[in-house]
């Protein structure tokens, strides 16, 4: 049995205004960042035994996440498409902040962005995800249905903004 994994699905190429200036900004300061450690690198090595030195061991890790980063990075931005127009605020898109009220009447309010800049804490979803894709092009007072793990959900758009 080999360990083979087919790979992911390309996630979409957009990305908000806000969403693409956080990115740039990550990785000039990534770039900031790994001079230090490259610094830091530099004089570990100079301390001898490299085999028994924690310290030489660790910053190597810490250089090669940083160099994994900024190669994502510099490939992920120029494929980008930046979504900054604005939409009718009658109608779910890439963008939007949507209200919505689940069967037991929680609501909830979800921020649809690209794949790049979900946060859980946020409530930012992927276009990408089973609500963002059940949610596009619907209206105030549409119900959707997904499914999740094997459990059906249905929610009614009660509110659409953009910021």
């Amino acid at each position: 049995m080999g360990r083979y994994r087919a790979p992911l699905p390309r996630s979409s190429p957009y990305i908000t205004r806000t969403g693409f200036e956080r990115l740039s900004a990550e990785l000039k300061d990534i770039w900031v960042r790994r001079a230090v450690v490259t610094e830091h690198l530099a004089a570990a090595a100079a301390e001898g035994d490299r085999s028994e030195n924690a310290e030489y061991i660790y910053r190597k890790k810490e250089l090669a996440g940083l160099d994994r980063r900024i190669r994502y990075l510099q490939k992920r931005l120029p494929d980008l498409t930046v979504v900054d127009r604005r939409a009718d605020n009658n109608q779910v898109f890439f963008g939007a902040c949507v209200e919505l009220e689940k069967d037991g009447g929680e609501e909830m309010v979800i921020n649809i962005v690209g794949a790049d800049e979900i946060d859980a804490s946020l409530n930012r979803v992927s276009i990408d995800s089973p609500l963002a894709q059940a949610l596009l092009k619907k209206t105030i007072d549409d119900e959707v249905t997904i499914e999740v793990a094997g459990k059906s959900m249905t929610y009614c758009v009660i509110g659409i903004s953009y910021p």
